[in-house]
């Protein structure tokens, strides 16, 4: 049985003219004040959610949005502000952008969160998806063999960092620590500063494909899923629970993963469908050429 639900907002403002023959997503522009509203946006859901018992509100890690979708460029900090608004709600992460990053800074902020809120952020990672962000921060997406290869390599120290007293990484990426002096001695190791209070860091990732959903399992991230099939849907779970048992773990099916629908409530699905369309119709103009 489902027992938690949660939310996801992913930092819109409060667009006008939506719908498929509303305004075209690239031709949207607002001022600073408008886009900031999102964080307004994000309080206002905070509370109503806090005060009817829901379990989480996830956010998105987005950036240069000045078309208005999606305006929260630093989850945690997001989280953290948020947590001390409220009383028992957690905020998750859906995603850090990892390539976006340098790991340790990721796993710092993500540490000082986890203190500052008494546990109540839940930590979410993923490669990325639009090249204006990744591109722009000076890491690869249009070479998606690229972007795997130092994603997973991240993957690994952050983990490290997470659980480890003291840690040492030597990879394709990153020399950690480096190689140089310091007080008179060549460094061997260090350490995460603060670590998180809460271990161990529960880590969620979305599930895209037969190697990621492995990848994950192999790690003991949790998977997350919406808006598929249920063909699909029954795929990545019976992947992600096969996966993991071969990495040690045995789960029943449905554990460590999490199910996103889409929905709208009104009193008779004829006016629910003519009430949603046209954000319907929106979400799909602005993520289509994303494919």
């Amino acid at each position: 049985m489902i027992k938690r639900f949660s939310v996801l907002y992913v930092g819109q403002i409060d667009l006008e003219n939506v719908g498929a023959g509303g305004t075209a997503p690239d031709d949207r522009r607002y001022t600073n004040d408008q886009l900031t509203q999102t964080y307004s946006n994000a309080q206002a859901l905070a509370n109503q959610m806090d005060t009817s018992g829901f379990y989480c509100l996830w956010m998105a890690e987005h950036h240069f949005q000045r078309v208005g979708y999606e305006c929260i460029p630093n989850l945690t900090l997001m989280g953290t502000h948020l947590a001390a608004q409220t009383k028992n709600l957690k905020f998750g992460a859906a995603f850090n952008i990892v390539p976006m990053w340098h790991p340790l800074r990721l796993a710092e902020d993500f540490s000082m969160g986890d203190f500052l809120t008494g546990g109540r952020l839940i930590f979410g990672i993923g490669r990325g998806y639009q090249a204006r962000e990744v591109e722009t921060f000076g890491s690869p997406l249009i070479d998606q063999d690229a972007n795997r290869s130092l994603f997973e390599e991240q993957v690994e120290i952050i983990l490290k960092a997470f659980n480890e007293e003291s840690f040492s990484h030597h990879g394709k990426h990153y020399d950690i620590p480096p190689d140089v002096p310091y007080r008179g001695y060549q460094m061997k190791d260090i350490t995460l500063v603060p670590r998180p209070t809460n271990l161990p860091v529960d880590i969620w990732q979305p599930m895209t494909s037969g190697r990621s959903i492995e990848f994950i399992a192999k790690k003991g991230i949790k998977g997350m899923t919406a808006l598929c099939g249920e063909e699909v849907v029954s795929q990545f779970f019976n992947t992600y629970r096969d996966a993991a048992l071969e990495a040690g773990r045995s789960l029943t099916l449905g554990q460590d993963m999490s199910l996103g629908f889409g929905f709208y409530i009104a009193d008779t699905e004829k006016e629910a469908m003519e009430k949603v369309r046209p954000y319907h119709d929106e979400r799909y103009k602005w993520f289509s050429p994303f494919g």
